[in-house]
């Protein structure tokens, strides 16, 4: 896999919508107290708007790659950028759910309704993209099983869901929020790691 479906990957996989906060998940045995895992649930789940800067490194079978994230969401809307040797140069993608667009520097824009619509297009694949906006908060994502893990502060320390396990190393606490601030994502022969290092969250409302 090239660098540039590579990319298309990492950009699409961020892209989402929100939905509500009910989930289908099952508590594996662990440090933490479930009680204490739903309350900081459902406070993370307000989180509708965040500005996040960190790096995202990709590897594959047939190539990888490390670059720079810059990832602003307002309720369903998105703008998420990425600079540096995964993206060449320069990969925006902004949208909400019904029109998305992919802009790659010196290589063009690409159109769809949806993110995974966008993934299909470019790559031929159907992967259940919309998970990330979920899993950057440190919650399963609510529309497919998933069985969870939680840490001694009973936090998300491992997630396995739709073919992804996704590990939680790193912890951060911000304007009363505790999020992650270090991640990996394995599946589908392709593992994406995860380091932010300034989290601005934002619950907007209605």
């Amino acid at each position: 896999m090239s660098l540039r479906p590579l990319l298309v990957l990492a950009l699409v996989t961020l892209l989402a919508g929100c939905s509500g906060l009910s989930t289908r998940e099952a508590v594996e045995q662990g440090l933490g107290d479930p009680a204490r895992w739903q309350a900081h649930k459902q406070q993370i789940g307000t989180l509708d708007g965040w500005q996040i800067n960190g790096k995202v490194g990709i590897r594959a079978p047939r190539d990888s790659g490390s670059g720079t994230l810059f990832w602003l969401q307002r309720q369903d809307y998105a703008d998420i950028r990425l600079s540096g040797p995964l993206g060449r140069g320069a990969a925006r993608l902004t949208g909400r759910p019904g029109k998305v667009e992919l802009e790659v520097a010196n290589q063009g824009r690409y159109q769809a309704e949806s993110p995974e619509e966008l993934l299909q297009q470019q790559l031929g694949l159907n992967l259940p993209v919309s998970h990330l906006l979920w899993w950057i908060r440190g919650l399963p994502a609510p529309d497919s099983k998933s069985r969870i893990t939680l840490d001694a502060d009973s936090r998300l320390a491992q997630l396995s869901q739709d073919g992804w396990e996704v590990s939680y190393t790193r912890y951060a606490e911000q304007d009363g929020y505790w999020l992650p601030e270090r991640l990996r994502l394995e599946g589908h022969d392709i593992q994406v790691t995860l380091v932010i290092k300034d989290w601005q969250p934002r619950h907007l409302g209605q």
